[in-house]
């Protein structure tokens, strides 16, 4: 058996995973790894539930092989809150309680980071252009805009 052995650095840590180059980061992660945090949701990179950060940029990864993440830094939601930006969101979800179902939060809040990390007083505007890519199937939008605004004030 020939083995695909690959070293990634996540949440800080060179981690080595076994798997085909081009196995989506999001199989490393929950299959290889049993980091199941980071969720599959449609599998065409349109619903966000799998977004990680990929040196700190939101990135799908169900559709980011683990060839294009080598040499890369990723965070996913199990290390996100080792930042202060992250730590102030999860603390503003649990604050204004947006998890509903909560299957697609952990890239809701993967991409909120990301959004506050970039830009410390964003508008409703940025919040919605930010979020877009983001699908909650419970709809709770106004709460999570409204996390978003509290983090900000907190890290203000």
């Amino acid at each position: 058996m020939v083995r695909n052995m690959t070293t990634l650095n996540i949440n800080g840590k060179s981690v080595e995973v076994d798997a085909d180059p081009s196995t989506p980061v999001l199989w490393a992660l929950r299959d290889t790894l049993g980091m199941t945090g980071t969720k599959f949701g449609c599998g065409v990179a349109a619903c966000g539930a799998c977004t990680v950060h990929i040196n700190g940029q939101p990135t799908r990864s169900c559709v980011t092989p683990i060839a294009a993440a080598v040499g890369q830094k990723i965070t996913t939601i199990e290390g996100i809150s080792n930042g202060r930006v992250g730590k102030a969101v999860q603390a503003a979800w649990i604050a204004h309680d947006v998890a509903q179902c909560g299957y697609c939060q952990s890239g809701q809040i993967m991409t909120a980071t990301a959004l506050l990390e970039g830009n410390k007083k964003p508008s409703d505007s940025d919040i919605d252009a930010a979020m877009a890519g983001n699908i909650c199937r419970c709809g709770t939008y106004q709460r999570i805009r409204a996390a978003i605004h509290s983090a900000a004030k907190t890290l203000a």
